[in-house]
């Protein structure tokens, strides 16, 4: 019976492929996960996985701090490969972040092979820096191979949950008629400044006869002077949603941030989008996702910008005058983002 021990932690972009993959296994599988105390995989992975948790940190602060962070980042890869000896793992997959250091050096002493999974357009630090001593690298898209060389690297897509794959109705809360209907979306936590960019339009959008999905996000649902608007029975306002699938299946146009979930999920869902990349993220790997998206012909990427400024409007109208959405689904289509899963069992059995 295979042994694989999954390092998954921190964010649900490292821990949600991880699960989707794991998911799809055959029951023959055995499966261990290794996260981080008081992370989100606490929540997420389910009891009949053995969670091992393991405390681990990045190389944060000054001099000292940086020294002390890397000492505990070689006694916790000491750990892992004990770990990796007492459950006789056969084979490793993580996806990145912190969890992936220790993961990987101590999958190196003890010789266990490892594929990392890397699902941004720009390989995160760890990937950039200990990427050469795994086995194999699957990427979620193609062009974070030139960031990596030195490394065997395979383009196999990022793993979504099943239910992306199922043909689903629209969820009965959702606003019907003829109008498109438009989902936004920012992430779990909230996307305040990408928010106050549709709010801003909202009135224009309503006139227009489109439907309207806003998910704020926990952190924002802020509509003030919005009355009217907020009341209107084509418009539906809510934190978050857990039938997002169904919701994107449906979705004639999403306007969303662009972290790897999302534009995995756009992709397979073959739903036309506005992206709205988070300004700050880290190596601006959000623009680069969305390029990707956007050089696929399926997304149209919009900046940050002041919200009563007409630059999301304009591309909007222009979008919906133009009838451009046909368009853009079709060429989703055409772009290979499927049967991911598929291709990192392959890999895993070759490196096994």
């Amino acid at each position: 019976m295979p042994r694989l021990l999954i390092a998954a932690s921190g964010t649900g972009g490292h821990i949600y492929p991880a699960l989707s993959f794991a998911e799809s296994l055959p029951n023959a599988w055995e499966i261990e996960w290794l996260g981080v105390p008081d992370r989100l995989e606490i929540a997420l992975v389910p009891k009949k996985y053995n969670l091992i948790k393991l405390k681990v940190g990045g190389l944060q602060g000054n001099i000292f701090r940086k020294m002390f962070d890397l000492c505990n980042l070689l006694f916790a890869s000491i750990r892992v490969s004990i770990l990796l000896r007492q459950k006789n793992i056969n084979v490793i997959l993580t996806t990145g972040g912190y969890i992936s250091a220790p993961t990987i050096v101590g999958a190196k002493m003890t010789g266990i092979p490892i594929l990392l999974h890397e699902s941004n357009a720009i390989p995160g630090k760890v990937t950039r820096l200990l990427g050469r001593f795994c086995d194999h690298i699957a990427l979620g898209i193609p062009s974070a191979s030139k960031y990596l060389r030195g490394c065997r690297t395979s383009f196999t897509g990022t793993p979504v949950r099943s239910e992306f794959f199922l043909d689903q109705s629209l969820p009965h809360w959702v606003p019907i008629g003829e109008g498109l209907l438009v989902v936004v979306m920012g992430g779990s936590q909230g996307a305040i400044k990408m928010n106050e960019m549709v709010r801003n339009i909202l009135p224009w959008l309503i006139e227009k006869g489109c439907r309207v999905v806003h998910l704020t996000g926990k952190n924002d649902c802020f509509y003030k002077n919005l009355d009217k608007v907020k009341t209107h029975s084509n418009l539906v306002v809510r934190q978050f949603s857990n039938e997002i699938s169904a919701l994107l299946q449906n979705a004639d146009l999403a306007i969303s941030r662009a972290g790897s979930g999302a534009i995995c999920e756009l992709m397979v869902t073959k739903t036309p989008s506005i992206l709205i990349p988070y300004p700050t993220s880290a190596d601006k790997h959000q623009e680069l996702n969305a390029a990707y998206m956007a050089s696929c012909g399926g997304a149209v990427i919009v900046h940050q910008h002041d919200a009563e400024k007409d630059i999301l409007k304009k591309t909007l109208s222009n979008l919906i005058d133009s009838n451009s959405l046909n368009k853009m689904k079709s060429n989703i289509n055409n772009c290979d983002h499927l049967n991911s899963k598929r291709k990192i069992l392959d890999i895993v059995n070759s490196i096994n």
